[in-house]
């Protein structure tokens, strides 16, 4: 009967705006909640084909879908650890207690945001119990490649606040001017001395000795030097010998004329650089290259170093850990030292809407989201990673407030259809009596 159809109707009306009400309901309580993505409810009609020439009511269905796609604003935090995503993609994770269990292959999980703090192991953790994932660093600091379409190659981030490090020196640059009057012919032909720290491969101080020593003429001037490299590491054997020529003439006077090398690793001109192979590994020095007064010159009376730098430091302390825009973990230490330890990728999928929602803001990619691709932050299709900052939650409170007068006033409208039939059939006995 059509009126039978019509309380039917009535109470797909309630049941449909009774799971909106509970979708409204999550959506305002989590208004606050770090990362979370609302739901929504959408109503379909169901309609029963009458061919008697009445209309049967179908009805309503309702179905809900989590928008994972659309996320909140970011907040600034002050906290170096608290990642968001700024655009697309996601950040991985893993259950701390699948972690802990030291099986070696973690579920990874995805979410939008995080407050990450590490915790007695060293790990990056959340207070909800999610541990970050990255690519570990090589010694280097590199990142070495790893399959993008898994997260197999993922490790827990894990930092050594006790950890030392030190950084082998591997180039030194050389500028120092040596005086035009010592290669005359009434010079006194004393050599110039100049010492020059290195850091070895164990964070250990050790010294090139660089000795100038000039050429004397019967008259005239040479604008020559014999330069002599030795190395404390080895008893200050001698590591290189090099005959350095100045040029004397109006356009390039005082700088390098040409450099030949007697002894140890060869000059190269077109970079003013020579390897000086010291006992843990070889150094580039860097004279100058020709024609220029970036390195060693020749030029009056005094005898001055004027820029001697290095790169490489003696063993420090890791004080702080910071995230970049484009995931990369840096670790810093006390003595300035920056190195790369890890390196967080983002996830994307072709249909973020289709993961599995779980507890704490995270989701699991599903047969209905598609295959996972890890991007580096700020690559392809995904934005960047934003430290000090966290996600908002997606829940608009006045639009949940206005849904939910509307799904009030539904749901009266649908109880008041249902107290109609009532009364309708009331009536229908009362005839038959």
């Amino acid at each position: 009967m059509t009126i039978s159809s019509s309380l039917n109707a009535s109470v797909a009306g309630l049941n449909a705006n009774a799971s909106r009400l509970a979708a409204i309901s999550d959506n305002i309580a989590n208004a606050s909640t770090f990362g979370y993505r609302r739901v929504e409810t959408s109503f379909e009609s169901l309609v029963i084909e009458d061919r008697s020439g009445n209309y049967a009511a179908g009805g309503v269905r309702a179905t809900t879908q989590r928008l994972v796609d659309q996320g909140g604003s970011l907040v600034t935090t002050g906290n170096a650890t608290d990642l968001a995503v700024r655009g697309r993609g996601f950040i991985p994770v893993a259950a701390s207690s699948e972690v802990a269990a030291a099986d070696g292959n973690p579920q990874m999980l995805l979410t939008a945001t995080g407050s990450f703090r590490s915790d007695a192991d060293g790990r990056l953790v959340t207070a909800s119990g999610l541990t970050l994932l990255g690519w570990p660093a090589g010694p280097d600091g590199s990142i070495p490649a790893f399959p993008r379409d898994t997260g197999d190659g993922l490790e827990p981030v894990q930092i050594s606040v006790n950890q030392l490090i030190g950084e082998p020196t591997t180039a030194i640059t050389l500028g120092a001017n040596l005086p035009a009057t010592e290669t005359g012919a009434d010079a006194s032909g004393a050599p110039r001395n100049l010492s020059i720290e290195y850091f070895d491969n164990l964070g250990r101080s050790e010294t090139i000795e660089a000795s100038f020593a000039p050429r004397v003429p019967a008259n005239g001037s040479s604008n020559i030097w014999t330069m002599t490299l030795r190395d404390s590491a080895t008893g200050n054997a001698v590591i290189g010998e090099y005959e350095l020529e100045f040029d004397d003439s109006r356009t390039a006077g005082g700088t390098l004329l040409n450099v030949t090398t007697i002894s140890g690793g060869a000059y190269d001109p077109a970079t003013g650089r020579l390897i000086a192979p010291v006992n843990g590994g070889p150094v580039e020095v860097n004279i100058g290259r020709p024609g220029t007064a970036e390195g060693l010159t020749q030029l009056s009376d005094t005898f001055a170093p004027l820029n001697i730098s290095k790169d490489g430091a003696p063993v420090g302390n890791m004080v702080s850990v910071d995230v970049d825009a484009n995931g990369f973990v840096h670790a810093t230490f006390d003595t300035g030292v920056t190195r790369t330890i890890f390196q967080v990728p983002l996830v994307d999928l072709p249909n973020l809407n289709g993961m599995i929602a779980l507890d704490g803001q995270t989701y699991r990619p599903s047969i209905n989201s598609g295959s996972v691709f890890l991007w580096d932050a700020g690559d392809g299709p995904t934005g960047d990673l934003v430290p000090f900052a966290r996600q908002e939650s997606a829940t608009d409170v006045a639009r949940e407030l206005t849904d939910m007068i509307q799904t009030q006033r539904a749901y009266s409208s649908n109880a008041r259809v249902v107290q109609t039939v009532d009364e309708m059939l009331q009536e229908t006995t009362n005839i038959i009596r």
